[in-house]
């Protein structure tokens, strides 16, 4: 059974406030804190994204994103700081290959998508499955 849940961090009542009801409306939990208690939070943490756990225990398969920090998030800076999904997703492509050293079936496995998949966002992104093939010999 999958739990949902989010954590909102904000000083600010209000949005709290609709955060609550937007989970009571969606059967979310919502769990609320401040500024400085994420941030203790996170200093007693050895990882660089928290493990954030509703209940008794995350999900399988449940991710957290953690929000840059809070310097820069007014303006041009903030976005120059946001990664686009799809650099994001090549990135993942990359690694996964890069591990399984140009093994594209295995890669696919490990990243929970299709062969076929994985074969067209290799086209789509224009990675070079071959270098991570020839690094293996090098």
């Amino acid at each position: 059974m999958v739990r949902s849940c989010f954590v909102v961090v904000s000083d600010d009542q209000a949005l709290i406030q609709k955060a609550q009801q937007f989970g009571q409306m969606h059967g979310v939990s919502v769990q609320t804190m401040s500024p400085e208690q994420w941030e203790t939070l996170n200093s007693r943490q050895s990882s660089e994204v928290p493990a954030l756990v509703a209940g008794s225990g995350a999900a399988e398969g449940g991710k957290i994103l953690q929000f840059p920090g809070s310097a820069g998030m007014g303006g041009s800076d903030a976005r120059k700081a946001v990664t686009t999904i799809n650099h994001l997703e090549s990135v993942a492509i990359e690694n996964a290959i890069a591990a399984f050293k140009g093994n594209l079936t295995e890669a696919a496995k490990a990243l929970g998508i299709g062969r076929a998949t994985l074969y067209r966002k290799v086209k789509q992104y224009n990675i070079d499955p071959s270098a991570a093939r020839k690094k293996k010999a090098a």
